[in-house]
């Protein structure tokens, strides 16, 4: 039961910031935090991530609900296996999931506004570059996905010592 309050915390706290973000900043504007280097930058996406099949709404909604489903049931059977990091990486992935697909359901565009730019010298030539503009929601499901790989090898390792 406490991996999906863990999702519900990701979903209100991605719900929450979206709002604020919606109803304190206009469309572009941007605020800086540190500098250049992190601003918080309102910003509509109606592709996935960094933009990609732009205007496709209803698939993103179908695949969602399947994914869902399936991490939903997966969830389950992971936690009545006794773990821990899995089950908790998954809850990250369903309340990051949830998250986007609200606004795509209800607004078909998420809102997006932690934005990074990186500025430094690299051997001699300067490089600029900013990140893709994201979300709560996905920087849920990044580290989601992390800990599952981290899961894995914890996993592979622990089958490799009983071999």
């Amino acid at each position: 039961m406490r991996y999906y309050i863990y999702a519900l915390i990701v979903l209100l706290l991605d719900q929450v910031t979206k709002w604020a973000i919606v109803n304190r900043l206009m469309l572009g504007e941007s605020r800086p935090v540190i500098g250049e280097f992190f601003q918080i930058t309102s910003h509509r996406n109606r592709g996935a991530a960094f933009g990609i099949l732009q205007d496709q709404r209803w698939f993103f909604i179908v695949i969602t609900l399947v994914v869902v489903s399936g991490i939903v049931w997966y969830l389950r059977k992971t936690f009545r296996e006794g773990r821990k990091l899995l089950p908790f990486a998954l809850s990250l992935l369903l309340g990051g999931a949830l998250g986007n697909f609200i606004d795509r359901a209800l607004f078909g565009e998420v809102v997006d506004f932690l934005q990074f730019r990186f500025q430094f010298n690299w051997f001699g030539s300067p490089v600029d570059y900013t990140y893709p503009i994201f979300n709560i929601a996905d920087s849920a499901i990044v580290v989601g996905v992390i800990l599952i790989f981290v899961d894995s090898l914890i996993s592979w390792r622990q089958e490799k010592r009983g071999a």
